[in-house]
């Protein structure tokens, strides 16, 4: 059956009835690839060793360990394009007291350095992320082209849900 001759293939109905239904299509597909992928880094870094860590905890370890230099607290707060610092700090406090992450100092700010034990779990899970996730779908026959012009195209799209969140900040 030609998904087509059904519509979009949506979550919310009435949010597809505006101007532009591919957006809502497009948001479903953010809904449920963000639910999946927030389960699959936790999966997989439980598989790395490190049982107790949420998602956003994984992503922090992956940002403090990206080139081995230590990272600020904002910083890290927008790379992951993350509004709420204090649960970065949060996440930060719960890496340490794990051992994968060290605080220190750079002038009068707080930096966040992975340790050898973070650094040993971002191996692991890389090796776990070949194996599972990059070997599967590289024999789908992706494009890795057409898989780096969606990168693009999504982060293009969270700066317009950025400035639409700013606008509907002041209606």
């Amino acid at each position: 059956m030609n998904t087509r001759t059904l519509g979009p293939v949506v979550s919310s109905a009435h949010l597809a009835d505006g101007s532009f239904p591919e957006i809502s299509e497009l948001e479903f597909g953010l809904i449920i690839a963000a639910n999946a992928f927030n389960r699959w880094v936790v999966r997989a870094m439980t598989a790395a060793g490190q049982p107790e860590l949420s998602a956003l905890e994984v992503l922090v370890l992956h940002t403090v360990r990206h080139r081995d230099r230590p990272k600020t607290l904002a910083g890290i707060c927008l790379v992951l394009n993350v509004e709420d610092t204090h649960t970065v700090n949060y996440a930060v406090k719960k890496l340490v007291q794990a051992g994968l992450v060290e605080t220190g100092r750079q002038a009068k700010e707080k930096t966040v350095m992975a340790t050898e034990a973070g650094r040993q779990a971002c191996t692991r899970y890389r090796e776990i992320r070949e194996r599972l996730l990059l070997e599967a779908v590289l024999d789908h026959g992706l494009d890795p082209k057409a898989v780096s012009h969606v990168a693009a195209v999504l982060r293009m799209m969270s700066g317009q849900y950025d400035q639409a969140a700013r606008a509907a900040t002041v209606l």
